[in-house]
């Protein structure tokens, strides 16, 4: 059988630096004992097929390889590696075993115990740093490294580096939020200010989640402003770019009190949690459970624009990428084998099957541009929106209880009747905090 044509180029360098990360050995991962085994029969001798520069007749030796992966690309990603390994006998001598861990229980995971995580694992962008900082991924270096930057999109390839090094190969770009409506309700997506009319006259709920660290920067990134950080090799917080407290974010806060002072709004982002709903903020993990919400009048947009003191600005927000990381090994045969396999289960190929497998969105430019992803609603409408938006980056963890708790303060009230000095001021007090987490 012709084998996949597979950019393996590995410095010599690099294997010799790689080392096993150093991890607590008094605690072990939380995984799930069920296991999907691929066991494959034993290598053939066999010439490499063009481009491939490792050669079916190199001996790679014999060992194992863990995967973990969400429990619902569990059995799809055991299939895969079947296929992959009958297709590529040169790393068929390697039991590969896929576990059901998710993508935030594997980075606690790793986070906690290096040494007994997974070798290949996925995970959220925004555990990048923290992953980084606990050694727990191996630096993605040469032919692996241009891959990800030219066969993914500019976000999923930015998600997966810090300090201008890869570290992860992309999955997906599908982790954002756009607006789900009831096309017999809105009759103009593209304006809140048309959406909450439209509700308020039909008596129903307008719903987004204002309280969320997540959700809430739509409105400060939609004005211009910035909140990012940036770290040092070792994934410590080392800045904090912050313009909160700026006549921005004054428009920002403003439009978040105008909405909540709506009889037409509700804080939530969970379709299946909202009730009266003609319109939502949400993702395409809850597709489905927009489609039978709306029926016939299911509609997906990118978020709307919004109006303050006359001046209009588009809504933005965060967008998100599932990436697939290599936990640093000792063995340079087992490094090959384990970089090969992350590289062919974030391949164009297997992106498009795992779409139509599960519904995952694809990062591979390629295959974005398949007819049965544009042909996705909702996938459609994140596209749009990710344009709108900036890359979710790496967050200290108190930065999201800091915005749950402004939106608070918004949802009670304690800043209907406030003055432009006082949004001001309580904006200087988000943004010192903020920046004192890099400090």
């Amino acid at each position: 059988m012709k084998k996949r044509v597979l950019a393996l180029v590995m410095s010599t360098a690099m294997i010799a630096s790689v080392m096993t990360a150093c991890g607590s050995k008094s605690e072990t991962p939380a995984a799930d004992t069920s296991k999907n085994e691929q066991t494959a029969p034993a290598a053939e001798n066999n010439t490499a097929t063009e481009g491939d520069t490792t050669a079916a007749t190199e001996d790679l030796g014999t060992g194992e390889v863990t995967i973990w992966v969400a429990e619902n690309v569990t059995d799809f990603t055991s299939a895969q590696i079947a296929k992959f390994q009958e297709e590529n006998p040169q790393y068929a001598g390697y039991t590969v075993k896929v576990e059901p861990v998710g993508e935030g229980d594997a980075a606690g995971n790793l986070i906690t115990d290096v040494e007994g995580g997974a070798d290949i694992y996925g995970f959220a962008q925004d555990q990048l740093a923290r992953l980084v900082s606990a050694g727990a991924l191996m630096p993605i270096t040469g032919d692996y490294a241009s891959f990800v930057t030219s066969q993914n999109d500019a976000g999923a390839a930015g998600a997966a580096t810090m300090a201008n090094t890869v570290y992860a190969f992309p999955l997906t770009s599908d982790n954002g939020y756009f607006l789900y409506y009831d096309k017999s309700v809105v009759t103009d997506p593209s304006s809140l200010d048309a959406i909450i009319a439209d509700c308020e006259a039909a008596g129903k709920g307008y719903y987004m989640e204002i309280n969320s660290a997540w959700y809430q920067p739509a409105f400060f990134f939609g004005t211009g402003c910035e909140l990012t950080y940036e770290t040092d090799d070792s994934g410590n917080f080392t800045k904090a770019n912050v313009t909160y407290a700026s006549d921005n974010g004054v428009a920002a806060l403003k439009a978040m009190i105008n909405l909540h002072k709506s009889k037409a709004f509700n804080n939530g982002s969970s379709v299946s949690n909202a009730a009266n709903c003609a319109a939502i903020v949400d993702g395409t993990w809850d597709s489905q459970a927009a489609k039978d919400l709306f029926g016939e009048n299911y509609a997906c947009a990118k978020l709307p624009s919004f109006t303050v003191d006359g001046k209009e600005y588009q809504m933005s927000g965060f967008g998100g990428f599932k990436l697939l990381g290599v936990k640093p090994q000792t063995d340079a045969n087992k490094v090959k084998v384990c970089l090969a396999i992350a590289q062919f289960l974030s391949s164009e190929e297997t992106q498009l099957a795992r779409y139509e497998a599960v519904g995952w969105g694809p990062s591979n430019v390629a295959a974005q541009q398949s007819e049965a992803v544009k042909a996705d609603e909702a996938l459609s409408a994140l596209g749009e929106q990710l344009a709108n938006s900036i890359p979710q980056g790496q967050y200290p963890n108190d930065y999201w209880a800091l915005g749950t708790s402004l939106g608070d303060s918004v949802i009670a009230g304690d800043y209907d009747n406030a003055s432009d000095e006082d949004l001001m001021k309580a904006l200087e007090e988000f943004q010192a905090t903020c920046e004192s987490y890099a400090k």
